[in-house]
């Protein structure tokens, strides 16, 4: 018998990936599970990304909000409004608790689960489902998200996450001379690192024989990562593209440092070696999993040094082939 799930989480990136051990639980623990997800248009290809998940439902709440009222909006959210009505859900699950789901969440047919007043980020969000569920709030992302579906659905999780990316991870590129991918640059300046400190970890992944892939997202972040690798060779700033594409050239790498972004958290994912650098975040709510060696260096306020990366540099690097007894750190900043 077919269970029909519809999961709301529209974004962020690197809350989409936090999710996605969830989707793999739901898919073991619930027989007959048909599972949709909700998501913000942009990230799409995430949810289509894992093989459990039936079909994608993209929302364009971040496009359509800088223009509500206009007569394109409002065809196309009132399509979505047609393509959610015309179907019937056993569960429906946010997994997101703010009011921007809501809207959606209340678009939906079937019995709305979600966080109860002192789990939820926006506790009025609580409000508006039928089922609410008692998920500590300063737990690591991926579990409080696995936690809330192991209550939803009434099983007990256990074991390393499934980030499901199995698939993708297999259609890496092969033969390739051996890569790190850097990810220099945030979309705030605060969570910035120094490009001295750049340099020196440059000098440490080349010095093992490892081409430069550096990761930009906008004309700024390219100038900025141009310059980082000024005058380098076997270095270079890869242009823009889909998610999709960045996500092979993680899955093909050997190691990935980069600040704490979706990318970061998508390598570790992925399976891959991955150093996440904070500043202006804490790792205690996210830090990085996987399969492979993690290090989750830093905190709000307190950058790790160099020389506390290069250490988890050759730690990631002598791990590589122990799998998933590789182990994962939470250091402070030195």
């Amino acid at each position: 018998m077919t269970c029909k799930i519809l999961i709301v989480r529209t974004s962020s990136l690197g809350d989409l990936v936090h999710m996605l051990p969830a989707i793999s639980d739901i898919a073991r623990h619930v027989p007959g599970a048909q599972i949709d997800w909700l998501v913000e248009e942009s990230f799409a290809e995430i949810p289509r990304w894992h093989r459990a998940v039936h079909e994608a439902i993209p929302v364009a709440h971040r496009r359509w909000r800088k223009q509500w009222w206009s007569a394109q909006t409002r065809q196309e959210r009132a399509a979505l409004r047609a393509h959610l009505d015309a179907r019937r859900y056993d569960v429906v699950l946010d997994m997101q608790a703010l009011m921007k789901s809501i809207w959606l969440v209340r678009q939906t047919h079937g019995r709305r689960h979600g966080l109860d007043w002192k789990s939820a980020r926006e506790p009025l969000a609580s409000l508006f489902y039928d089922v609410r569920h008692r998920v500590g709030f300063w737990q690591p992302a991926v579990f409080r998200q696995r936690s809330l579906a192991a209550a939803a659905f009434g099983y007990q999780f256990e074991g390393a996450p499934d980030f499901g990316l199995q698939a993708l991870a297999e259609q890496a590129p092969a033969g390739q001379s051996p890569y790190a991918i850097i990810m220099p640059s945030a979309s705030r300046d605060d969570k910035l690192w120094a490009p001295a400190n750049w340099l020196q970890v440059f000098d440490r992944l080349q010095g093992e024989g490892l081409e430069l892939r550096l990761l930009a997202g906008s004309p700024a972040e390219t100038e900025r990562a141009q310059d980082l690798i000024a005058g380098r060779e076997h270095a270079c700033v890869l242009p823009r593209m889909g998610l999709t594409p960045v996500a092979l050239q993680l899955a093909g790498a050997r190691i990935m440092v980069g600040l704490d972004s979706g990318l970061t958290h998508l390598s570790a994912g992925l399976g891959r070696p991955t150093i996440g650098i904070y500043k202006a975040s804490t790792p205690v709510r996210t830090p990085l999993e996987g399969s492979a060696y993690t290090a989750s260096l830093g905190e709000r306020g307190h950058e790790p040094s160099a020389q506390t990366v290069l250490c988890a540099i050759d730690q990631a690097l002598g791990s590589q082939g122990v799998g998933d007894d590789a182990p994962a750190l939470i250091a402070p900043a030195l």
